[in-house]
């Protein structure tokens, strides 16, 4: 298999035209953190904009531009927020492709989050294409917070590209590597939040 080198960034972009009011907002944070970091995104804009989901032609573009760009991706990065959708947008055919198709390892990211120590108590943020392949175990997935340096890590570590793949659905990172992160930072001197869990920001 030829070496890939992008990671494909994934979210649903909430029907919306203006990118401001969907999850957008996100990836557009990851690219001015990329902008100071070595980083290979490559990135298709591949969502729900209106037009697109009503002409079946152009969501036969969009689709055959979304196997093109993951088929050259060493990874995805799915960015979950409390308003990502359960199903209806390109996001629902993005995971079963690179699940499916592709068995790209799943950086799933979670905007709401400075600690993810409980994957399975944040299913509520899943769409159903990404529950049904976490539940069944057939996607290679760790859970991370929306942190820059915890995002950093994983598309550096989590690769197809790697000897050491991903196992399993439900991986995350420990509470030390949390801590190296900066995650607690934010709660006191001592860095400490009393005990690891999942914490909102």
């Amino acid at each position: 298999m030829a070496y890939r080198s992008g990671t494909y960034i994934a979210f649903d972009g909430l029907g919306q035209t203006n990118p401001t009011l969907s999850d957008f907002k996100y990836y557009a944070t990851m690219q001015a953190w990329d902008s100071h970091k070595n980083i290979d995104f490559k990135y298709v804009d591949s969502h729900d904009k209106t037009c697109a989901v009503r002409d079946t032609s152009l969501r036969t573009t969009l689709e055959s531009r979304i196997r093109e760009r993951l088929s050259n991706s060493k990874n995805v990065v799915v960015i979950l927020s409390g308003d990502t959708r359960k199903s209806g947008s390109m996001l629902t055919y993005e995971v079963e492709q690179a699940v499916d198709r592709y068995d790209l390892p799943l950086i799933i990211t979670y905007v709401d989050y400075r600690v993810v120590a409980n994957p399975s108590s944040l299913s509520t943020y899943w769409p159903n294409a990404l529950n049904t392949r976490i539940t069944n175990n057939s996607a290679k997935a760790i859970h991370i917070p929306f942190i820059k340096s915890a995002l950093l890590d994983a598309i550096s570590q989590f690769s197809v590209n790697e000897q050491k793949q991903l196992s399993g659905s439900s991986n995350y990172y420990s509470e030390q590597a949390h801590r190296n992160f900066g995650a607690f930072q934010s709660v006191g001197l001592l860095g400490s939040i009393g005990s690891f869990v999942n914490t909102r920001k």
